[in-house]
């Protein structure tokens, strides 16, 4: 009885229950991490147009750093050989972009055209013969929310749509910008990196150099990845396209390969565009034809190829890239559609050798992420 007045008169003092501690420390931490991401998603929104160029300057110095590298070995100052690597990228680009252009400049202005009428039948079909019931109405409403949709998706993180004359600017001040980032990146990259982890606590600079490694090697996997998968699945699906007898060819194959840097959705993307070029230029039957070795194409690569293609250098399961192709996108338009894959492949890998790292440290601990490995 007396000890219960006491808790009465004094109910302040009554003990908090260890799980509600428990649940207010994780809250608390929550809400902090919740904070820090959206104060790091409005910072990276408001500085796209500097990240961009960046972004795209690692992906070259990437590619292009076996060159110089090679060129280094073999005596050269470290600036002229950024310079001779940069110069020789832009001639052997500029040439095949060139040669590609003249080649399909014809096709590629037919080729707005021909998906437009093959959106046109298919339109047709579901009105007339589909055994759903579809009006024209209702092809118009969703054509009027695709479009809604697809200007929100342009112009997600800048608020509007920009005009032609500033997004053509924008392009060209971005590109130029990349290419001064490539050639800093070339010459000065691994001080740079060396900077930065000495930069780091002594106890974790083994740990920082590692990961930066793995950073690196993962954006590596990345690109030489979807080159691979590009390739393989744009020379199958323009070869079938050329025999049913379908026309456009080469542009479709070139938008095969670009899309293969989007991976799931730029394979669906391709795949569509091809299906309906094969639509109106072939027919019916080979269309499905196009299609069926477009879904048998994709599944190889999602199954074998790019396991074994990405090893693991980009070890990332479909969902997470999925997701992640999502996020980008919802976040940051276009823009981050592209850059989705290549952030998690940079992120991911310098995770997972900070994790190896504590557990060689601390054998016994693990993480939820450990276990699903």
């Amino acid at each position: 009885m007396t000890e219960q007045s006491t808790v009465e008169r004094h109910p302040a003092t009554a003990p908090i229950h260890p799980g509600v501690q428990r649940a207010a420390a994780y809250s608390w931490r929550l809400l902090a991490i919740g904070l820090a991401v959206a104060a790091g998603v409005w910072l990276v929104g408001q500085l796209l147009l500097v990240l961009v160029p960046l972004a795209v300057a690692a992906l070259l110095a990437r590619a292009l750093s076996p060159v110089s590298a090679w060129l280094r070995a073999r005596g050269w100052r470290p600036g002229l050989a950024a310079a001779v690597t940069l110069l020789g990228f832009i001639v052997v680009m500029s040439a095949v972009v060139g040669g590609i252009g003249a080649a399909v400049a014809g096709e590629v202005g037919e080729l707005g055209p021909t998906l437009s009428e093959s959106v046109d039948d298919v339109e047709r079909w579901l009105v007339e013969d589909s055994p759903l019931e579809v009006s024209r109405q209702d092809i118009e409403e969703w054509r009027a929310q695709a479009g809604d949709a697809l200007s929100s998706f342009v112009s997600s993180g800048r608020g509007s749509i920009a005009s032609g004359a500033l997004v053509a600017g924008e392009l060209v001040v971005g590109g130029l910008l990349s290419l001064i980032v490539t050639f800093f990146f070339l010459k000065d990259g691994r001080r740079m990196v060396d900077a930065s982890i000495q930069r780091a606590p002594v106890s974790r600079r083994d740990v920082a150099a590692r990961a930066a490694g793995r950073a690196w090697t993962g954006l590596g996997g990345y690109l030489r990845g979807a080159a691979m998968l590009g390739l393989v699945e744009g020379i199958t699906i323009g070869v079938t396209l050329a025999l049913v007898g379908g026309r456009l060819v080469v542009p479709v194959m070139a938008l095969t390969f670009l899309s293969a840097f989007v991976p799931i959705v730029g394979a669906v993307t391709a795949g569509v565009v091809a299906v309906l070029v094969a639509l109106v230029t072939a027919g019916t039957v080979p269309a499905l034809v196009v299609a069926g070795v477009a879904l048998v194409v994709q599944q190889l690569d999602n199954d074998l190829l790019a396991p074994l293609i990405y090893g693991r250098a980009l070890q990332l399961h479909p969902l997470v890239v999925l997701l992640g192709i999502a996020a980008g996108g919802t976040l940051f338009g276009i823009v981050g559609t592209f850059f989705a894959v290549p952030v998690l492949a940079v992120s991911l890998n310098a995770l997972d050798e900070i994790r190896r790292d504590r557990r060689r440290l601390h054998p016994g601990a693990s993480t939820p992420l450990d276990d699903h490995r």
